[in-house]
């Protein structure tokens, strides 16, 4: 088995240029650099193009939503003049349920367009509901593989939702046990059946996201007068980040971007021990860091989600805030939604009510609820693991052991991420994987000040540092 595995991953570039229909060498640059914006407009797509992809397969053009009793709650207990207005863009209105709808559309068109008989994703998330539905609306055939269990065989309930769902659009679900198998797997099924491979990082997955951040400058402008001035994106592996960015800048908003994630800190994703222990499978530090600094773990050769690119910053929340939010959202706002927008929602809080009353923040989504994906599934489930859920102060949660719910609005306060920090990780990543003893040049310095959002004198700081480490 370990000899068969090391052989499929051996022919990884291989299978992933016949699959993905691109050639990521024509864009490397050096063994540090590569042409970002050549890659992410070499499918040919302008962004009214992907408009017109999307409303053809039923996606995008969601509500936008004023939450004015969250908003006054919030300024109920602001400072005087404290206190932004609110705002949520409604993502669960699409297809499948979820903005990843946006980026499933344009990874189906190109299937559709180049030819693949079908399309392969993997995912335990909400992407695996919206490839099934768009290819399913395409008359493609659809495989998704799942790391759906311990070795126990127990799954989360979040999991199980996504796995119904996906077999209710039509797709096979293969689902396997937490560990390394998951991307040779995915090999070998591309391997043996020709499908496009509907990475989460490509290019054309990515540049399906623009349109929500483009809908966003548009659409607040009509009701505020001007774009939001603050934007906060739920964090995983950096594609919502990176394309709600881009849609923004697109549309010329100078709009602060703010990415936000459960504090998992402490637990291991790739562990059997920790995979049940955790209440949520995407949005939190175990993906979002890791991605943030090296994005190019992923899939393809080159990711096209590049989160540190574009964040302003970078917030955590705990668990219990988050499930605090969800019932908040659906009490004061008659909007029940599913725990992934609602970590945005939670950050977004917090923000808030240190911004003046004239400043607007947009929560840029949400997502379906169902029977797994509901919070007190998630709650029943973290007892059931040995997880202690209680009322108190969530400044006590510890991620694995206990759940906290606030007693409190005011109690929400969301952690600032140490961007520094995670910019020098950045670097020493990149550095590491070029060959051993290579020394960056002008232009690699200028392509990590611009992968990390800073400037090259910064970088040219961390490279000195990290010499002298």
């Amino acid at each position: 088995m370990a000899g068969k595995t090391e052989a499929i991953m051996a022919r990884k570039g291989e299978i992933m240029k016949r699959a993905l229909g691109m050639d990521y060498s024509q864009f490397e640059r050096s063994p540090v650099a590569f042409d970002y914006e050549g890659m992410m407009s070499a499918h040919g797509y302008s962004i009214d193009d992907i408009v017109a992809i999307q409303r053809a397969g039923g996606v995008g053009r969601t509500p936008l939503l004023e939450l004015r009793n969250l908003t006054d709650l919030v300024r109920s207990y602001s400072e005087p003049g404290h206190g932004a207005r609110i705002f949520v863009k409604d993502e669960a209105a699409n297809m499948a349920g979820s903005f990843k709808d946006r980026r499933a559309s344009v990874s189906i068109h190109v299937a559709k367009e180049k030819g693949y008989a079908g399309v392969i994703a993997a995912t335990s998330g909400n992407y695996g509901a919206a490839v099934s539905s768009q290819a399913a609306r395409a008359a493609l055939n659809c495989i998704i593989v799942q790391e759906a269990f311990d070795s126990r065989h127990v799954g989360q309930p979040e999991i199980i939702e996504k796995s119904r769902i996906c077999e209710a659009f039509g797709a096979e679900v293969i689902q396997l046990t937490v560990g390394p198998e998951l991307f040779s797997h995915m090999l070998e099924l591309l391997d043996e059946t020709g499908y496009l491979a509907a990475s989460l990082y490509s290019a054309f997955g990515v540049s399906g996201i623009e349109t929500l951040g483009y809908e966003l400058a548009e659409e607040m402008t009509a009701v505020t007068g001007a774009p939001p001035t603050h934007v906060v994106v739920t964090h995983a592996g950096g594609g919502n980040t990176t394309g709600t960015a881009r849609g923004l800048k697109r549309a010329g908003a100078k709009t602060e971007i703010v990415s936000a994630s459960v504090d998992l800190s402490g637990l291991h994703m790739a562990s059997d021990s920790d995979f049940n222990r955790k209440s949520f499978t995407t949005g939190h530090t175990g993906f979002g860091v890791p991605f943030a600094t090296w994005p190019d773990r992923a899939d393809v050769p080159r990711n096209a989600a590049r989160a540190l690119r574009y964040m302003d910053r970078y917030l955590t929340v705990s668990q219990g805030e988050v499930f605090y939010v969800t019932e908040a959202m659906a009490k004061l706002e008659g909007l029940e939604r599913g725990p992934s927008g609602n970590t945005a929602m939670a950050a977004a809080m917090s923000l808030a009510r240190d911004l003046p009353v004239d400043a607007t923040v947009v929560v840029q989504e949400t997502e379906y609820t169902g029977a797994g994906k509901h919070h007190w599934a998630q709650l029943n489930f973290a007892r059931e693991n040995g997880v202690e859920v209680r009322a108190g102060d969530p400044t006590e949660n510890v991620p694995g052991k206990s759940i906290i719910i606030p007693e409190r609005p005011e109690q929400i306060r969301a952690k600032e991420m140490d961007l520094a920090r995670m910019r020098k990780s950045y670097v020493r990543n990149a550095l590491s994987h070029a060959p051993e003893g290579y020394a960056p040049t002008s232009d690699d310095v200028a392509f990590l000040a611009e992968d990390t959002n800073s400037n090259p004198a910064t970088v040219e700081e961390i490279i000195a540092a990290l010499k002298e480490a």
